[in-house]
């Protein structure tokens, strides 16, 4: 290994594999298949990298901290840990929402200037918070991490605010979307003293990524127009 080898941290789960794509893409491959091995951390094949692969709540503070230099991880959890990190690049994938929903069983699209004495079940506590307070409301936060959906079922809030794609999950529950908070997608970031101790690395691979993200989505752009 290098010994000024740069430190990839990479997420568990659903981004996993568009991320060892883009690394492929852009010439960072490892010796071992990541996504199916049990094993934590990898080395590239030419010894220029090393690759954590890490929970994706837990990746911000990797780092923010310096355990790695630069790591992929989506706005959602980037914008609830608060981290203090360079972002360089939106990458795309990953497409997603988090939403303000409630019962469908209420009628019609309530103002939301009424909600200051509401409940609102989330695991994203920061950006709830954050949200209603951009407009001056206060809400009571209820943090779950599992089955958001049941507590407005059950009683327990008034509201939910969690991350959709489809929206198929709120629709079995019997959940309807209130509104938008925030779009999500994959996002490149960098610890900020890294990017100027090892610029020399990690700059011409911060340009790669982007590169290769604009190329992608050129070619999205492409086949829905269908040139």
């Amino acid at each position: 290994m290098d010994r000024n080898a740069i430190t990839v941290a990479l997420p568990k789960g659903r981004l996993l594999p568009d991320c060892i794509r883009l690394l492929s893409a852009v010439g960072m491959r490892t010796t071992e298949e990541i996504d199916t091995s049990r094993k934590l951390l990898f080395s590239s094949e030419d010894g220029s990298a090393r690759i954590l692969v890490v929970r994706d709540k837990d990746l911000p503070t990797y780092v923010e901290y310096g355990a790695a230099d630069v790591g992929v991880v989506g706005k959602d959890v980037l914008m609830e840990s608060g981290a203090d990190l360079l972002e360089p690049a939106d990458l795309g994938f990953g497409f997603c929402r988090i939403v303000v929903a409630r019962p469908a069983s209420i009628s019609g699209r309530e103002d939301p200037t009424g909600w200051g004495h509401m409940r609102v079940a989330t695991k994203y506590p920061r950006i709830t918070t954050d949200h209603f307070a951009s407009r001056g409301e206060q809400v009571e936060i209820i943090p779950l991490y599992g089955s958001i959906e049941l507590a407005p079922l059950v009683g327990l809030a008034d509201r939910i605010v969690d991350l959709v794609s489809s929206g198929e999950t709120l629709r079995q529950n019997n959940l309807a979307e209130v509104e938008e908070v925030a779009r999500i997608t994959a996002r490149l970031v960098v610890n900020r003293a890294s990017m100027k101790i090892k610029s020399d690395r990690l700059a011409p691979l911060i340009q790669a990524i982007r590169q290769e993200t604009e190329r992608e989505q050129r070619g999205v752009n492409q086949t829905r127009t269908g040139r």
